[in-house]
């Protein structure tokens, strides 16, 4: 439908697309959004939290039991950027055959913006995974679970946030938390090293600034999920790929690989594939629940996690991690609460003054009667 006004001053002409026409992703208010075959747009939004959470709790469960058990093949751990490089190039497969099932094709995303987060998801990724060459593993989820730090601070110099009293909070307890637990890994681990504390900060970092920046570009541009994962991994493929021919890693990790094919490629894709399911439904709830969220959401996984690879893989253990763990979970619990505070009502420290005065007053007149 057309409307049109002429005049010898001015031109109007409003243009409403037909239903064969796409609209453009700046004025579609309301964009399906699809993981893995399922349209989550036809549920609720508490519907989709539960398929969110439970789709990240399995997927990256087993995730995580892959990871340390690449690491466990004896020769592996200075192989972390091959890893990740066969990994971005699984992801890229996958992402490539999930576009082509959805009927918009297009890419929305500038290249611009897809240049920048696929560095920062080879920082995030690449240092991961080599840290693990230096870390126990428990120590670099513990790491990982803190991630609420740097994302608040990438939201505040990205989007423009405010955070309130509880999120400074539980950003306070995760940073303590985190120290202590580092502080026992180092007096217990063998094989504790400095580099992988490096690493993995560095991640951190990188993983602050790609979820803010994630979120503005999906949020903005109203892309899919495997357009996001297809661009951003295959570009990344691409940086790794160079980074190791310049450096002449590829070469060693290739002969290695070779002569243990199923437990190292095999391997490889399993922890391929369990993670780019995981990304997909993380990538979900960025988009509809937003970024701290989704970093609520994956902490309380890496907390799973640590449980699960003292159960499987023997390690030292001492209960300063249970302790520091329990700090880091406060944390998480505050984080969760100031999202929740209409909903969540703790009583107020005048509150419980008050309570307990008022019971030691009818506690005496019971006495006086």
């Amino acid at each position: 439908m057309d409307l049109k006004f002429n005049s010898s001053r001015k031109y109007i002409s409003i243009t409403v697309p037909s239903k064969t026409q796409a609209m453009s992703p700046h004025i579609k208010s309301i964009d399906d959004i699809v993981v893995l075959g399922i349209n989550l747009s036809r549920f609720n939004k508490l519907t989709q939290f539960f398929i969110c959470v439970a789709g990240v709790l399995v997927f990256y469960l087993i995730y995580g039991y892959l990871q340390e058990l690449i690491f466990s093949v004896e020769g592996f751990k200075p192989y972390g950027w091959y890893l990740t490089l066969v990994q971005f190039a699984f992801y890229s497969i996958f992402g490539l055959i999930e576009l082509q099932l959805i009927q918009d094709k297009r890419r929305r995303i500038p290249g611009k913006t897809y240049i920048i987060i696929a560095f920062l998801t080879v920082g995030t990724m690449g240092l991961s995974n080599t840290s693990l060459g230096y870390l126990n593993y428990p120590t670099q989820v513990i790491f990982k679970c803190c991630k609420l730090i740097p994302v608040m601070l990438g939201g505040v110099f990205i989007q423009g946030k405010r955070y309130n009293v509880a999120d400074v909070s539980a950003a306070l307890c995760m940073s303590l938390g985190l120290i202590w637990f580092t502080l026992a890994d180092s007096t217990v681990a063998p094989n504790f090293n400095l580099t992988g504390v490096i690493l993995i900060s560095l991640a951190l970092c990188a993983d602050a600034v790609i979820g803010n920046v994630q979120e503005k570009a999906m949020k903005l541009h109203n892309a899919s999920n495997s357009e996001m994962v297809l661009y951003s991994y295959s570009i990344g493929f691409v940086y790794i790929l160079l980074g190791l021919t310049c450096t002449s890693g590829l070469g060693p990790a290739v002969t290695f690989c070779s002569k243990d094919p199923v437990r190292t490629y095999g391997y490889a894709f399993l922890f391929s594939l369990t993670g780019y399911f995981g990304i997909s439904f993380v990538l979900a709830l960025i988009k509809i629940f937003g970024a701290l969220f989704a970093v609520t959401v994956t902490t309380g996984r890496k907390g799973m996690t640590i449980v699960l690879s003292f159960i499987f893989f023997a390690k030292p253990f001492t209960f300063q991690y249970v302790w520091s763990g329990l700090l880091v979970i406060l944390g998480i619990f505050l984080n969760v609460y100031s999202k929740n505070m209409d909903k969540i009502r703790l009583p107020s420290l005048y509150d419980v003054i008050n309570k307990t005065a008022e019971v030691r007053r009818s506690g005496t007149l019971a006495q006086t009667v």
